[in-house]
């Protein structure tokens, strides 16, 4: 089984999604539990990006990614990352964002999906999400981890995009050990706000930064249930005494 994330931004402006865009893909995720996927679910809103996510068999990991892409375009107040796509590898442009991992066969299946977003920091926003990913690597009871930023193009069932530093990534880490959720989604969120000019933020929350800045938005998936870790992680962090 696999753990894919795609991310677009698909909003009819820069620093924020519309409620109707979230309805109204919402309403749509059933559609992907229709096509054969384990778990479906609108993830993260980061800024004016969205990020679907599905637990899928690997037989039909190109079924659930076009499954996902649709729906992205039928509710896309504008095309937006969806033009980047090309049925030709050397044609792909900017696009969306890919992220996918192995999941462990068995009934209790989490994983860790962080999203991002940029205001003027394009240029080093490949840097912050691969420094989570970083984080990561190596870590007890983590069973898989996307790609690296940069270095993956085609998308299954999909198409492909450019290998260039996208400027709205998507990292997805999946994890067999539910305690061991918070102990890895801590060392990659602590690694990505050690980067410069880089915002931990709530779920839908508009790109409210000054220009020259990364948002990231960390959602956990257990057991078919989603948390918001930017909430307990905050409270975490508060200084006692």
């Amino acid at each position: 089984m696999k753990v894919v994330a795609i991310g677009a931004d698909i909003s009819n402006n820069d620093v924020s999604v519309s409620d109707s865009l979230v309805k109204n893909i919402e309403d749509d995720i059933p559609k992907l539990l229709e096509l054969g996927a384990r778990k479906a679910a609108l993830t993260n809103i980061t800024g004016d990006d969205v990020v679907i996510t599905a637990f899928v068999e690997d037989e039909l990991l190109e079924t659930i990614n076009a499954g996902i892409v649709k729906i992205l375009r039928d509710n896309a107040e504008h095309t937006g990352d969806l033009d980047g796509i090309s049925q030709d590898p050397d044609e792909g442009g900017e696009g969306i964002s890919y992220a996918e991992a192995n999941l462990e066969d068995g009934f209790y299946q989490d994983a860790i999906v962080m999203a991002f977003d940029t205001y003027g920091g394009e240029g080093f926003v490949a840097e912050v999400a691969n420094s989570a990913i970083d984080a990561a690597t190596g870590m007890k009871a983590v069973t898989g981890i996307s790609d690296k930023i940069g270095t993956r193009k085609d998308i299954p069932g999909v198409g492909y995009v450019s290998t260039s530093a996208t400027d709205d990534p998507v990292v997805v880490v999946s994890v067999n050990e539910l305690e061991q959720i918070a102990v890895v989604a801590s060392a990659m969120i602590g690694a990505a706000l050690g980067n410069k000019n880089t915002y931990l933020v709530r779920k839908h929350t508009p790109c409210n930064v000054l220009p020259g800045s990364v948002l990231v938005s960390v959602t956990a998936i257990m057991n078919g249930n989603m948390i918001d870790l930017s909430i307990p992680f905050e409270n975490k962090t508060r200084i006692l005494g």
